[in-house]
């Protein structure tokens, strides 16, 4: 029981990580329209961007390696709990919402990687309202690890 706990608290830090990337990477892409020409400016975001991506990449493919553990981790360690029983497709609703903060996260290092490229990025607007869609995501996400309504 030890084991699992270690890993459910691992797995938590690295998806607060990633999670607190999300947040940020929309957030500098605001911050690249807002700034308009002014090359050191540019430059610094986006090199901020790009080292805020290649993070989120690293936290998001450790808490998906844990997040496995715990799901599958039953089948090799020996009195592993599993959460993969009757009444968890909670579970089911949870992974596809994180893999609609997935996609939410890559679309947003796309546009980085096309304002490095010089292609214009969407309206600061537009870019306001994208940044909100992860806290709606993650809000259901915990709703449903907390409340695991069916």
């Amino acid at each position: 029981m030890q084991a699992y706990l270690w890993i459910k608290t691992a797995h938590l830090v690295f998806v607060m990580a990633w999670v607190a990337g999300a947040f940020y990477l929309p957030r500098i892409l605001i911050n690249l329209v807002e700034a308009g020409d002014v090359p050191a400016v540019r430059e610094r975001l986006l090199l901020m961007g790009r080292r805020l991506y290649r993070f989120g990449h690293t936290m998001f493919g450790l808490a998906v390696v844990l997040g496995l553990v715990l799901w599958l981790g039953y089948r090799a360690l020996p009195a592993f709990p599993t959460m993969v029983a009757a009444g968890s497709g909670w579970l089911h609703a949870k992974l596809a919402l994180v893999a609609l903060l997935l996609a939410h996260y890559v679309v947003a290092g796309r546009w980085l990687k096309g304002a490095a490229a010089g292609r214009a990025l969407p309206s600061a607007r537009t870019l306001r309202w994208f940044n909100e869609v992860p806290v709606l995501l993650l809000v259901g996400v915990v709703y449903l690890v907390l409340a695991k309504p069916f």
